[in-house]
């Protein structure tokens, strides 16, 4: 009986079927066609709006986009097969939109051309994603520099300190005509570290220290860095006067100290900490000052017969674009002044696209992270769903802040919304994370297979 039995699970074990996980490449193509065909359809409706006729750059713009979506759909289907098949299509879209939004923004200001140079930076953007599919086989392996991370993110955060500053904030390192914002490099690395740091602490962070009300402390030890963090999200604030980067890199780190130890009680002490923060600055920081008495105060340069602010521009713009927009191409947000192909491109979406654009638009950003946190929930290793999450969170922080600010939410912060605004360093750093975030989701999605490379050794460990 007993070798009948064993005979018989042996072979029910063998006749178990292995698991089909489905490649979804051709779904993935389908989409990139279908983000190039609407982002040449844009061009075309602007030019059509314009001048009554076809730009001449319709073909030579669809040919260039799909170039790229291509040759980036390539790589991913033979070096990351089993990854997330909406990831890049969303970012294609987007990417694709926001050119035919800084075209047509060109086109009100002929001696100020952004779409070209916007152009060769979604190039440089997409060249990056392709090298980072190719050589990060194992995202385990950035946990192997989380310190050296730091540091480097450091060294980028201080060196606009040493630079002139440009529109009232130094985050950016300007050389003739070139220049280059540290800080969107420093929040991959930062976020990079935080996954590192938590997932090692994580146990402790959640379990260890004094209990005070109904908030659980950990020892000073766990605690400092938390402390250290803070300090220099504070010191950014004052040395730069970026109130964006501040509020985004404090913001991704109590995100992924909540999803590390699943305790609300970090979001309390994190907004609390925060706040006191941002009141401290901004009662002695007079540029952090003005953008508060801006967001308090918005029509106050109407009322004093100075014209309309930049953000009074902005909400006149979401008004006049209504329920369906103006339009692509018959809207005046350019009114709002040199910050419309940067901070304020949301409101020429709003005024021309109307709600309905802009809620799909917000629709994709939201489905884009929520691709990123799929990802990292469904990874067996603590870092990966950490760094997965922290990334996707990146994408959400950028969006809240930015489009809470153009919208009259909350005081403005200088940022360039991502993949859609005009700024090259904002742009390349997107790709980068969309990129770990396809190679994250195609480990997630291969751990389903029998002697799959998602349960290969872990490569830190392996190290060790």
């Amino acid at each position: 009986m007993t070798g009948s039995s064993g005979t018989s699970g042996t072979s029910a074990s063998s006749s178990v079927p292995a698991v089909r996980v489905p490649r979804r490449r051709g779904t993935e193509l389908a989409l990139l066609v279908i983000a190039v065909l609407l982002s040449v359809y844009g061009y075309i409706d602007v030019g059509l709006a314009k001048d009554s006729r076809v730009p001449g750059g319709a073909a030579g713009y669809g040919a260039g986009l799909g170039a790229l979506a291509l040759v980036a759909h390539l790589v991913v289907r033979f070096r990351a097969p089993y990854a997330d098949p909406l990831v890049l299509p969303i970012a294609v879209l987007l990417n694709g939109l926001g050119l035919v939004l800084i075209w047509r923004l060109d086109l009100e200001t002929p001696s100020d051309q952004a779409a070209p140079t916007q152009l060769i930076w979604s190039t440089l953007g997409v060249a990056l994603f392709i090298l980072t599919v190719l050589f990060l086989r194992d995202h385990r392996v950035l946990q192997r520099y989380a310190y050296i991370c730091v540091v480097t993110a450091l060294v980028l955060m201080i060196l606009p300190i040493f630079f002139p500053p440009i529109n009232g904030a130094r985050i950016w390192i300007q050389i003739g005509s070139f220049s280059i914002q540290p800080g969107e490099f420093a929040k991959i690395l930062l976020a990079i570290f935080f996954a590192s740091y938590l997932a090692a602490n994580r146990h402790a962070l959640a379990y260890t220290g004094k209990r005070i009300w109904r908030f659980q402390l950990p020892t000073m030890r766990v605690f400092a860095p938390i402390l250290v963090i803070w300090l220099m999200t504070v010191g950014v604030l004052v040395l730069e006067t970026d109130l964006g980067t501040s509020l985004l890199f404090f913001g991704l780190f109590v995100i992924m100290l909540y999803v590390a130890t699943g305790r609300g009680s970090w979001i309390g002490i994190g907004l609390v900490l925060a706040a006191v923060g941002a009141v401290i600055v901004a009662s002695f920081e007079p540029h952090v000052h003005s953008r508060v008495e801006d967001w308090l105060h918005p029509f106050a340069s109407i009322d004093a017969g100075q014209g309309a602010s930049q953000l009074a521009q902005s909400l006149f713009a979401f008004a006049a674009g209504g329920m369906l927009g103006t339009g692509l191409g018959l809207g005046h947000s350019n009114l709002i002044g040199f910050a419309a192909k940067s901070d304020f491109i949301l409101a020429t979406a709003g005024e021309e696209l109307g709600l309905a654009g802009l809620t799909a638009i917000f629709l994709l950003y939201a489905l884009l992270v929520e691709r990123g946190y799929r990802a990292g929930l469904a990874l067996r290793d603590p870092f990966g769903r950490l760094l997965s999450i922290g990334l996707a969170s990146i994408v959400a922080l950028q969006v809240f802040v930015i489009a809470g600010g153009v919208m009259g939410l909350i005081p403005l912060t200088g940022m360039a919304m991502p993949f859609l605004a005009q700024g090259g360093s904002s742009l390349v750093t997107n790709w980068i994370i969309v990129a770990i975030i396809i190679r994250v989701s195609d480990r997630a999605r291969s751990q389903l297979l029998p002697e799959s490379p998602g349960t290969a050794p872990d490569p830190v460990e392996g190290a060790k």
